[in-house]
């Protein structure tokens, strides 16, 4: 199979599994879910995989597991503040360029 061949079949099989992700949910539930588990489990859903993706690529980020850990217990901090998701990028990364300006100066 050349290379032209093998990137439209992939895309077309990424196509397709992306449209039946989407479609199969309409088709299964055609009436509204009453399950209250079920309505709960699915709205925690996105907020799971969304942390089960950053958390890992956080800690891997930064050229120090210290820095990586300061870092993200200034986002928590600032996200148990209710602050907004720059302000809490914005100062996440401060935290991890303090710690490590300090590491760097100290010699460590």
């Amino acid at each position: 199979m050349s290379k032209a061949a093998y990137l439209f079949a992939s895309v077309a099989v990424m196509a397709f599994v992306t449209y039946l992700i989407r479609v199969l949910p309409i088709a299964v539930f055609r009436k509204k879910i009453q399950n209250k588990f079920v309505l709960d489990f699915l709205y925690y859903v996105p907020y799971a995989v969304l942390a089960a993706m950053t958390v890992p690529a956080v800690f891997y980020s930064s050229n120090g597991l210290l820095g990586a850990v300061a870092g993200f217990i200034v986002a928590v901090v600032m996200s148990l503040f209710e602050r907004g998701l720059l302000l809490t990028a914005i100062a996440a990364c401060a935290g991890v360029f303090a710690v490590e300006l300090v590491q760097k100066l100290i010699g460590g």
